[in-house]
């Protein structure tokens, strides 16, 4: 199976891509299974070939933050530190090629490899941006069409694939399930999107979600 990887440029992508398959691992991981913890030595670096990933935090009064969602091409565990701040957990039955940090630096100075590896911490910074715009200036029908724009943006088919569920997205919204729920309603009975099941919704009308999102 070929990597699917997307930086900035073709010279990047093909190296990026020849390094972690050189270099890493292929592993498998079962629907909600832990691939890295909270708090744990950040010694290896992720790229998910197949299936989607989410991050999460466990505050100290118990509650969930979901960090961030990651769909194949994209790194997870980059860490400007020692140790991961969030835990990752598969969203479902995924592969993930896995490589030693170690080992990537071994090919520091490489311009193709440098510039995959900071196009990718470059678009982590704009996503945490992004993340921390729709949860402090966003209504709960902004911030729920916000997500479902990017979910649609990303696929750009018809049919878009839902992988996460109703709490994962409320957890990363800062909303609780019930009012997820009631947005998701609000926003099909407007027919701005059709849902086929709780996985699957296709974009009725792209101008009033874009309205929203924005």
């Amino acid at each position: 199976m070929t990597l699917a990887y997307a930086p900035s440029s073709p010279a990047a992508t093909t190296a990026l891509a020849d390094v972690m398959e050189r270099l890493g691992l292929r592993m498998n991981f079962a629907k909600d299974e832990e691939i890295f913890c909270q708090d744990e030595e950040a010694d290896l670096t992720y790229i998910v070939v197949t299936g989607a990933v989410r991050t999460t935090r466990l505050l100290s009064d118990g509650r969930r933050q979901v960090g961030s969602f990651y769909y194949p091409g994209d790194l997870v565990g980059l860490e400007t530190g020692d140790i991961h701040r969030f835990s990752a957990e598969a969203l479902s039955d995924c592969v993930l090629l896995v490589v030693k940090r170690s080992a990537l630096k071994t090919f520091a100075g490489d311009e193709a490899v440098d510039r995959a590896i900071w196009e990718a911490t470059r678009r982590e910074l704009e996503r945490t941006q992004e993340h921390l715009l729709v949860l402090g200036r966003k209504t709960a029908c902004e911030k729920v069409a916000s997500f479902l724009m990017d979910l649609a943006e990303r696929e750009g088919g018809e049919q878009i694939s839902l992988p996460m569920g109703r709490q994962d997205m409320a957890d990363y919204l800062g909303l609780t399930i019930e009012t997820v729920s009631r947005m998701l309603t609000q926003l099909q009975g407007a027919s701005v999107v059709e849902f086929e099941g709780c996985r699957r919704f296709r974009v009725k009308r792209w101008d009033a979600l874009e309205r929203l999102a924005e």
